[in-house]
């Protein structure tokens, strides 16, 4: 038996990776348990594993005293002298004990203990070891597949592969390797802790990273990422090194590289953009296939208006709006797409509506303040706030009431030109949409398309 107990503390210390000396420790703990079971929660007990011999010792104290307040630990004098002749008031009594007495109990009782105790310890190396690797590449192999959920058997743990954390249309069989990353360690999980996904950016990244020595040396770093799983991703990279091309060294020679990347995640297309501090010409490489005319940038908010030729509208939306879409996350940039023909109908509306200052009669030098202010339309005028036209040299609180009164009321009594044809509908794409609405098609006829970058600390 002393051997057997040898054999299997060696096995789960190897198996599990846990500490012997935390297995021993935990033994005797559980045979302990077992012990107060039979004599009492309070009993003063001892146990010892011998880890050359495998040998259990187990000893019993009884505390001899005049009034007993805690049967389990202690006796009183007479009961003692009947064991020990020459007892006296504060001796201790020591009894060995057999584990053969206390049969299939205790030792069910000191099993429950050690799994439990193992288990927690592995809980703990697990959270230790993987825990540091989040968003690293990890390989495995296929254990089970239950209900979708991939569970991977890893170096020294399980990993899980949920099914939203899987490509679209991708399958796994038991015994096939698969690589994902690690975006979660779960202590509390009942199941495996490890957390696997293959549909995060940072998959992708890690991809390019296996498969680009230039990567991996940090010759060519990867700027951003922007994936939509299993359908199209963008990434954009910039070379340190001026000599060496970064879209080349991701595409590799006949693009070996690129392509064994785009088999791994089961023919997802992938863009990749050269990345340029300007953000204009940014934007503009983001959403290519397509060629961008003219690109107008509104810092303030983070937005750009950019215009294309009728015939490559389409094309800059893409399928459902996801080039458009992908290009603002990849980005960060609010972007308004509009064909250059709506952009004209647009601006000549723009033209004949536009009412200058002078019309208002104000004055020659309330128009020129007006003007030096870069006010030169009502349009612009109505649109400037209170406390802004106050700050205008000369302007008072009043002045200001009463110019924007006047022209409230000249608009009012000229109104805008009725445009001969409807102007461009508007349609809102977000990063968060997991499909396009259904009228995106109609973007193909539509002028002016908004794609929303990403909310602050979402990753792109």
């Amino acid at each position: 038996m002393n051997n057997e107990i040898l054999d299997a503390l060696s096995q789960i210390t190897r198996e599990k990776s846990v500490d012997r000396a935390l297995l021993v420790e935990t033994l005797e703990a559980g045979l302990a348990s077992a012990v107060r079971k039979k004599h009492g929660a309070t009993a003063d007990v001892e146990v010892s594993f011998s880890n050359e011999t495998g040998a259990i010792t187990m000893v019993l104290r009884r505390h001899v005293v005049e009034t007993i307040e805690d049967p389990s630990l202690q006796w009183t004098l007479a009961e003692a002298r009947r064991v020990k002749s020459d007892a006296q008031i504060g001796d201790v009594l020591t009894f060995p004990l057999s584990i053969a007495e206390f049969g299939r109990n205790a030792i069910q009782t000191a099993k429950q203990v050690l799994i439990q105790r193992v288990r927690e310890a592995e809980r703990e190396r697990v959270f230790k070891e993987y825990s540091d690797k989040i968003g690293m590449l990890m390989r495995g192999v296929v254990q089970q597949v239950d209900r979708g959920n991939v569970i991977v058997k890893l170096d020294h743990s399980e990993g899980l592969l949920p099914a939203r954390e899987q490509i679209p249309r991708s399958y796994h069989r038991q015994g096939d390797y698969v690589r994902a990353v690690v975006i979660n360690v779960d202590k509390l999980a009942k199941g495996p802790q490890v957390i696997l996904s293959r549909t995060h950016p940072d998959f992708l990244r890690r991809l390019f990273e296996s498969e680009v020595p230039e990567i991996a040396e940090s010759i060519v770093e990867i700027k951003a990422v922007a994936r939509e799983a299993g359908a199209r991703s963008k990434i954009s990279v910039y070379s340190t090194d001026p000599r060496v091309d970064a879209v080349g060294s991701c595409v590799g020679l006949k693009g070996s590289r690129v392509q064994s990347i785009v088999r791994e995640l089961g023919g997802e297309r992938i863009d990749i953009v050269p990345w340029s501090q300007d953000p204009t010409v940014f934007v503009s490489r983001a959403l290519s296939p397509a060629k961008v005319m003219d690109v107008r940038v509104v810092e303030a908010e983070k937005r750009m208006t950019v215009v294309v030729a009728d015939d490559q509208l389409s094309l800059a939306i893409g399928k459902g709006g996801q080039n458009a879409r992908l290009a603002a996350r990849l980005t960060g940039w609010k972007i308004d797409l509009i064909s250059k023909s709506d952009e004209k109908r647009r601006q000549d509306l723009q033209r004949a509506n536009r009412v200058e200052v002078e019309k208002l009669e104000f004055g020659e030098a309330t128009t020129e303040k007006l003007i030096s202010a870069g006010i030169e339309t009502v349009q612009e005028l109505l649109a400037t706030p209170l406390d802004k036209l106050v700050e205008i040299p000369g302007f008072g609180e009043k002045t200001a009431e009463k110019i924007l009164t006047t022209a409230q009321e000249y608009l009012t009594a000229h109104p805008p030109t009725a445009p001969t044809a409807p102007p461009a509908a508007e349609m809102e794409f977000t990063p968060e949409m997991e499909q396009a609405p259904e009228d995106v098609p109609a973007a193909k006829a539509a002028g002016d398309t908004t794609i929303r970058s990403p909310g602050e600390g979402e990753t792109p």
